[in-house]
């Protein structure tokens, strides 16, 4: 099992220092690779967002990083916070390999955990083929195949609910996002999505060209799991790569034209695309796992009673 760890330093100062008298406090990180080993972007621009997220002196951040396809490796419930990625493939092709039997267990684990431990719940984030695995597995929606493969930079709507979502705080309506994908979930189960407490915050943009469906975009399962179909991790760097490989630049230009190939590359250049995007929603979602984790609620206790004594 392929098991890396990575401690933060913020402004140059060391974070295992108490600083000001105030209890450490240590966030786990968990990252599920559904990558399969092959090469990508995704796990690259997730370990550097979680590198550079400010932490008080007071707090350190580790993460490790579990091989779920390539070696079945699946993390316990001791972690703070889970990030599942996105991969390759079909997220139906392997009903019933030993992987997606774990991979599902650990979701039954994740939500048993939450239900029962109210005071310590566990967060956890679920990218683009992660997100078509658990909607599948929730049976929240149809995962379908798409009539033409989603690769680019493109428009995501938010609605009603999604526009007082946190997560969007700063984001215009609609924002931009890496879209890469041959399938998509569609035909939402409502009544089932009630039952969770579940949101849908996010919808594709609109084709008025063609009948089809607008795709779910991102869900709120609870307040502390949320999924979504786009890239919030991906970064210009990494898309910029991506697209400058011969086999993907002759993709887009066959199937999108040389126009639209070429809108894609000024995109990756403005900062109101990407880099919001990248910038407010996963650092949002770690922020917020943060400050409601166990160990900080034990610390807001512990500070509370110190002022009362």
């Amino acid at each position: 099992m392929l098991e890396l760890t990575s401690k933060m330093q913020v402004n140059g100062l060391n974070p295992e220092i108490n600083m000001g008298g105030h209890e450490m406090q240590h966030i786990r990180v968990a990252i599920l690779d559904l990558y399969n080993n092959e090469p990508n972007e995704g796990m690259r621009c997730v370990q550097q967002i979680l590198n550079d997220f400010p932490l008080f002196p007071n707090q350190t951040l580790s993460f490790k990083i579990y091989d779920v396809r390539f070696r079945h490796a699946i993390p316990e419930m001791d972690y703070d916070i889970y990030i599942s990625t996105g991969g390759p493939g079909s997220p139906l092709e392997e009903p019933g390999a030993k992987w997606e039997k774990k991979y599902f267990n650990w979701i039954e684990q994740l939500l048993q955990h939450n239900r029962q431990n109210a005071s310590s719940k566990k967060h956890a984030f679920f990218i683009c083929h992660s997100f078509q695995l658990l909607c599948r597995h929730l049976d929240v929606g149809d995962v379908t195949k798409r009539h033409s493969t989603a690769f680019g930079i493109f428009p995501i709507h938010l609605t009603e609910s999604g526009k007082n979502e946190f997560l969007f705080k700063g984001l215009k309506d609609p924002f931009y996002a890496v879209d890469s994908r041959d399938w998509q979930v569609v035909q939402p189960n409502h009544q089932k999505l009630a039952k969770l407490g579940a949101t849908i915050l996010a919808i594709e943009k609109e084709r008025k060209h063609v009948n089809f469906e607008r795709a779910v975009m991102t869900i709120r399962f609870s307040d502390e799991i949320v999924g979504s179909q786009f890239h919030p991790e991906a970064d210009a760097l990494g898309m910029l790569h991506y697209m400058m490989r011969s086999d993907k630049r002759m993709h887009i230009i066959k199937h999108h034209g040389k126009e639209k190939y070429d809108e894609m590359l000024l995109h990756l250049n403005d900062p109101d695309k990407l880099l919001f995007t990248q910038n407010i929603i996963l650092p949002a979602f770690l922020n917020n796992a943060i400050n409601n984790s166990s160990d900080s609620v034990d610390q807001n206790a512990l500070a509370l009673k110190k002022l009362s004594a």
